[in-house]
């Protein structure tokens, strides 16, 4: 019922409400719309109550409801079922739990959290999260693809993300392999790519990001601050963190199809057009070993070809790519 009395006040923008006439439309009572609007505002909406004249819908919080994400999404089926939290410890872990339940979630279901307390990187990284200040979220996939081609969505979130950016903010964001958005070598975006499966099925994907949006350079952790940006930090704005996740998720939408329907070559190849870590120096950090060399290429699974000082080409899998530029 909050969710229609925020609906009515927003088809009636910039004009009052009456408290009869959403009476009427909700069918019911004048305490009951009391009641809701209570609620709204304390979500953070600016609500103007006039006696004899009804309600206005005067601002909007920055917050990532879903009320918020759903309107105006133009998406198919990605984000159609939204699980907002204040806070969370990993969206990804709650991601896996709902996917792992015996009813199950729909395909392309998002949990988004405005902060996180247990966020992980690869490797087990822990991942920063300042509240109301990034953008922090999972989907959930049902992929109708070998377990063995997983992996690759993990590029096609790195595109889909990267494109969606630079057409919302105008911010030149490149891809680093094979997991991380950059801006001028600081990171702006993680993402983390994980699969529930047997031999020869995918019971689920799912893929989380956590996007610095609104962080002023001294918010983040010393140990980070100089290797760590925001979008708000190269624009000198405050971004609309509900705009660019809208954009994100309908970006990554029409890429996540084009990789289902033509496969991984066409991702590859835009991908390769916004990378920044190829054909430079790099430093690759595995679990149990390290290499030095030159970035040549991403082969066709998307494994990086590193050129070793003796010459040798190596095939990296999996790794932590350290840019030598």
């Amino acid at each position: 019922m909050k969710e229609a009395v925020l609906r009515l006040l927003k088809e009636h923008q910039p004009e009052y409400v009456s408290g009869e006439e959403l009476c009427k439309v909700l069918d019911v009572t004048r305490t009951a719309v009391w009641k809701h609007i209570q609620t709204l505002r304390e979500d953070g909406y600016d609500i103007d109550a006039r006696p004899r004249v009804g309600y206005l819908l005067v601002g909007i919080p920055d917050r990532l409801y879903a009320e918020e994400i759903c309107n105006g999404l133009t998406t198919e089926f990605i984000a159609r079922q939204v699980f907002y939290f204040s806070s969370l410890s990993s969206t990804n872990d709650l991601a896996k739990k709902l996917s792992s339940n015996v009813v199950g979630v729909s395909n392309g279901s998002i949990v988004v959290a405005e902060e996180q307390t247990g966020g992980r990187g690869r490797l087990g990284r822990k991942w920063f999260s300042l509240k109301y200040k990034a953008i922090c979220f999972s989907l959930i996939l049902y992929p109708p693809v070998n377990p063995s081609e997983a992996s690759q969505v993990t590029m096609v979130t790195a595109v889909a993300l990267a494109i969606a950016i630079r057409k919302e903010t105008g911010v030149r964001v490149g891809i680093k392999w094979p997991n991380d958005l950059l801006v001028g070598g600081k990171k702006l975006c993680g993402i983390l790519t994980e699969l529930g499966a047997e031999i020869d099925k995918i019971n689920y994907l799912i893929v989380g990001a956590g996007i610095n949006i609104n962080q002023e350079p001294g918010e983040f952790p010393e140990d980070v601050r100089d290797t760590a940006t925001s979008l708000k930090i190269e624009m000198g704005v405050t971004v609309n963190r509900v705009k660019l996740l809208q954009a994100i998720l309908i970006e990554f939408e029409q890429w996540y199809k084009i990789w289902l329907e033509q496969g991984f070559p066409k991702i590859l190849t835009k991908w390769k057009e916004l990378t920044v870590s190829l054909q430079c120096p790099v430093r690759i950090n595995a679990v149990d070993r390290s290499w030095d060399g030159w970035a040549v290429d991403v082969d066709q699974d998307g494994a990086l070809l590193l050129r070793l000082p003796d010459g040798q080409l190596q095939r990296v899998v999996a790794g932590d790519v350290s840019l030598r530029i």
